[in-house]
């Protein structure tokens, strides 16, 4: 049993008409966060707050970071909730920021912060029940530590910001020194299929770069803290950035850093799963009813053009209402 941990989940309304004006006058289209894509609204927010209230009720507190606004249903005075502003834990001199890292990478300024928290996107579900011990054990962080290279598969992908996480660590630590310190966590048994890619990338002497699942990353706040006061030009230049960019580094690099100094235990990596929307997601919505896996991420990008936004909307949504059909305390 650990600490008390808390869950940290980012939102934002795209169709507030005040946040868009405030976008637009930073706005010269010229990042992919100007993409439609970025803020488009499933309505299935709702089904992330009881899916932790049915799956996780242990969750000590839950930390709601928002540019301003709040959904319309949502129970603001519920006892566990924190709704939390940019311009409450964001420095004045980085905001406004329309940056998803700017919000990620000061998450250890945010007033009441537990030292255990788990950072969650607005696409991603717990969708059965999950313990404590799934995010951390031994106080420690659970994570999947896999060396994988690099490789985009589509443009405008988060591909550039992983290289700059890994020059910064390549620069910091020894490949060789950092798997040997911590043999039994590199190279577990619970990795299955991926242990592989980590025995082919073991000649190198650098890291190629590592797994990424689109899935909630458990952190220690100290892990911030530390690597602010080390990198601090470098975490100074993303927040400078309105938008993300290509020269950016994002919060993978705190848990790289987590990874390379073994400060985690290992986790399966079957514990979630990520699918990307297209227009036919049978196999996402059976994944939902079914409860697959404990959770799962619905990520919403350009691989496919969705022709009908309100089907798929619909499927996924009614898959998610069969399986959490009844309100949580957090909403009204």
């Amino acid at each position: 049993m650990s600490d008390k941990i808390d869950f940290i989940i980012p939102w934002v309304d795209g169709n507030d008409p005040e946040w868009i004006k405030e976008k637009n006058k930073y706005d010269n289209k010229a990042s992919n966060d100007s993409r439609e894509v970025r803020y488009r609204d499933w309505d299935n927010l709702q089904y992330w707050f009881r899916g932790v209230e049915e799956f996780a009720p242990w969750v000590n507190k839950i930390h709601f970071i928002t540019w301003g606004h709040v959904p319309e249903w949502l129970n603001v005075d519920h006892p566990k909730l924190n709704i939390v502003k940019h311009t409450d834990y964001i420095p004045e001199k980085y905001l406004p920021t329309f940056s998803s890292h700017v919000i990620e990478l000061n998450f250890h300024r945010i007033d009441e912060l537990a030292e255990h928290f788990v950072y969650f996107n607005d696409d991603t579900f717990i969708i059965d029940n999950v313990s404590e011990e799934d995010f951390f054990k031994n106080n420690l962080p659970r994570d999947i530590a896999v060396i994988k290279p690099i490789i985009n598969t589509f443009r405008e992908s988060t591909g550039a910001i992983a290289s700059n996480n890994m020059e910064i660590i390549n620069t910091k630590y020894n490949k060789n020194t950092a798997i040997k310190n911590n043999l039994s966590k590199w190279f577990s048994p619970s990795y299955k299929k991926h242990l592989i890619s980590t025995v082919l990338m073991m000649p190198f002497h650098q890291f190629a770069g590592f797994l990424n699942p689109h899935l909630p990353n458990s952190y220690l706040k100290k892990t911030f803290k530390e690597l602010w006061n080390e990198e601090d030009e470098v975490l100074d230049k993303t927040c400078q950035n309105k938008f993300r960019d290509g020269r950016d580094v994002n919060q993978w690099l705190f848990r790289y850093k987590q990874l390379v100094e073994g400060q985690f235990l290992p986790r399966s990596a079957d514990i979630g799963r990520t699918y990307n929307l297209i227009n036919d997601n049978s196999e996402v919505e059976s994944s939902i009813m079914e409860k697959k896996y404990k959770i799962i991420c619905i990520n919403d990008n350009d691989k496919e053009v969705i022709e009908d936004i309100g089907k798929v909307k619909s499927e996924i949504n009614n898959a998610f209402q069969k399986i959490l059909p009844n309100k949580s305390s957090f909403e009204k």
